[in-house]
């Protein structure tokens, strides 16, 4: 066992809700263990196999937490935990004020909106949110405090030789809106040559010169190497931005709204709006027809995320723990 401090980080994962949470909060993890810390995951993962690999792989232990404040403050006790990591949108407002009632400091991750959680230092690392008022405490904003693995952080981009387009096409690690048969479709509608990678727990028959697979761990692989990527503006944004690589965004859910107004806003990256329709189709013929549009969002995007976020937010969260 670890002789330094112990971390607890509540969050869920799962086929419903998306593995977003819980990929940030393993790079988190994985700084905090390099320096000595034991990292514990409270919460549930639910129908999901990668999202439970990314724990089981790195023996980060996961206990499944109570939803009430008091009871999670009780099992924080007899975990013996020195600080919590709160990263959920779903828990009881209280919950972050019961933690800090029992003497334990509160980071929560949040993006744009606490929903009533009180902490002693928050996160948002949404690009732009240094330039938005935030309602709570202090807050660490910004892409300068992104949180990215391992495995994303000792990677490059692989430029490719200018042929036919590699695409990759992937909603989370779970598809949780399930929409990626309809976007692998509208990639097809372009009429445009190509050949895609797309991610999707459930199997189908997308055709042509799209090949379906399943979750894998070889995702910071793929988009190191894909000329074009069709995603949500999700969490899997923060790695793209790291890697450089051209992304063609929609949203599937009304908090990566913000996100996609701001990276598209900023010609980071091109907007395929809400849904896969003849306009989507028209802006992914475009990118996959032009190498220097496709190039000019990758130029944007890097350096935007420089890969150090996480061991600013471990400098700032082990700074709350009693010397």
């Amino acid at each position: 066992m670890s002789a330094g401090p112990r971390i607890g980080f509540r969050c869920d994962a799962g086929a419903g809700s998306g593995v977003g949470h819980l990929v940030r909060c393993v790079a988190l993890a994985e700084e905090l263990r390099s320096r000595g810390a034991a990292a514990v995951f409270l919460g549930s993962v639910r129908d999901s196999p990668w999202a439970l690999s990314q724990l089981r792989d790195r023996d980060l232990p996961l206990t499944p937490a109570p939803e009430r404040p008091d009871a999670l403050a009780a099992l924080a006790r007899t975990l013996a935990l020195d600080a919590v990591v709160l990263d959920s949108y779903h828990l009881p407002p209280g919950t972050g004020a019961e933690l800090r009632r029992a003497g334990l400091p509160v980071l929560a991750i949040v993006d744009g909106d606490p929903l009533g959680q009180d902490a002693d230092l928050y996160l948002d690392q949404n690009l732009g949110a240094e330039r938005r008022h935030f309602p709570a405490g202090p807050v660490l904003a910004g892409a300068r405090y992104v949180l990215l693995r391992d495995s994303v952080r000792g990677r490059a981009r692989v430029r490719g030789g200018g042929g036919v387009p590699r695409v990759l096409c992937f909603f989370g690690g779970t598809d949780a809106a399930g929409v990626v048969p309809a976007w692998a479709a509208a990639l097809r509608a372009t009429g445009v040559p190509f050949t895609a990678t797309v991610v999707s727990p459930v199997p189908f028959e997308a055709g042509g010169p799209i090949e379906v697979v399943p979750p894998t761990d070889r995702l910071p692989e793929l988009m190191a190497a894909a000329d074009l990527v069709v995603t949500a503006a999700g969490s899997a944004i923060w790695e793209l931005l790291h890697l450089g690589v051209p992304m063609a965004l929609t949203w599937v859910a009304d908090n990566q709204l913000l996100g996609y107004d701001e990276l598209v806003g900023r010609g980071v990256a091109a907007g395929l709006g809400g849904e896969p329709g003849p306009e989507a189709v028209a802006v992914l013929a475009r990118l996959l027809s032009d190498p220097a549009a496709r190039e000019e969002h990758g130029r944007r995007a890097g350096g935007l995320v420089d890969g150090r976020g996480r061991e600013r937010v471990a400098d700032a969260l082990l700074a709350l723990l009693p010397r």
